[in-house]
């Protein structure tokens, strides 16, 4: 049986360098590094309509966004910097924006930041709560972060309204993600907003389409291992014939995170170390 198509959120105008207002309580700042595991830019989050506000995912080190987003919360107090993940678009801005406006840090323990987050930790400010989720799978150390008087999630990498998620070994792990999605699904979140791209409005329907595809792609997985065994690099022109190329070798990467999965069932194993070229085969 096919999974529904997932129902991505692409219709998306980016504005860089400007303050966009989404909410009552949330604006962005897109930084103009489009690309394609990007889509439109990492969208810096600004929490907090009052004097204080909390900032989250700084993004890549670019100068413009530094001073697109010292310009944002000009006159404002910034009292907590937040992380969803170590990525080279979340991550290396934060410590220069967390020195100018004077603020900490918060983030996994993996990172070193001035503040270590756990699953279930809680930061507030001035009308605004927001909780942390661990989120592991798309990175070992992803956090999300609830608002809670929106009922609403930001979601970093883990979901994109975009596209999937890459999942890449070592740090990728597909049993992380899935249980993770369904962490996500349980919560019941109004809203998702993901570090790149636009919202998922509708999260429950979306998230039920990612697992479905998730599953679906095991499923492919153990048909093309039926046929003889494979790799994950060899496997990808076929189960990834309508993406773009350039995506080829992270779609190799995800096929691992499936093929790594699988084995850890019984149900493949390898001939060799895991990676995208390894050899696998069905056990038994």
């Amino acid at each position: 049986m096919t999974a529904a198509p997932i129902p991505f959120v692409r219709d998306f105008t980016p504005l860089y360098g400007q303050v966009e207002r989404l909410t009552p309580r949330i604006r962005r700042v897109l930084a103009n590094n489009p690309g394609p595991f990007t889509f439109a830019g990492t969208g810096t989050f600004l929490v907090g309509d009052a004097d204080a506000v909390a900032v989250i995912d700084p993004g890549p080190a670019d100068d413009a966004h530094l001073s697109a987003l010292l310009q944002a919360v000009e006159g404002q107090t910034v009292t907590h910097v937040l992380v969803t993940h170590g990525h080279a678009d979340h991550l290396p801005l934060a410590r220069p924006f967390a020195e100018a406006v004077g603020a900490p840090v918060l983030a996994h323990p993996a990172l070193s930041a001035d503040q270590d987050l756990t699953d279930g930790d809680r930061i507030t400010g001035d009308g605004w709560t927001l909780d942390v989720l661990a989120t592991p799978g798309h990175a070992p150390e992803h956090l999300a972060f609830a608002l809670r008087e929106e009922n609403a999630l930001f979601s970093g990498d883990h979901v994109m309204g975009w596209s999937t998620s890459v999942v890449s070994p070592p740090e990728g792990d597909m049993d992380a993600y899935l249980d993770s999605l369904d962490r996500v699904m349980a919560a019941g979140f109004d809203t998702l907003w993901p570090t790149h791209g636009g919202p998922v409005t509708a999260p429950l329907p979306f998230l039920k389409a990612l697992k479905a595809h998730r599953l679906g792609r095991d499923d492919q997985v153990l048909e093309a291992l039926a046929k003889g065994p494979s790799s994950a690099l060899a496997m990808v022109p076929a189960l990834y014939a309508a993406v773009d190329q350039r995506l080829w070798p992270a779609a190799a990467q995800s096929l691992l995170a499936h093929l790594i999965r699988l084995e850890r069932r019984g149900d493949v194993e390898a001939n060799g170390v895991p990676s995208a070229t390894t050899v696998y085969q069905l056990r038994g």
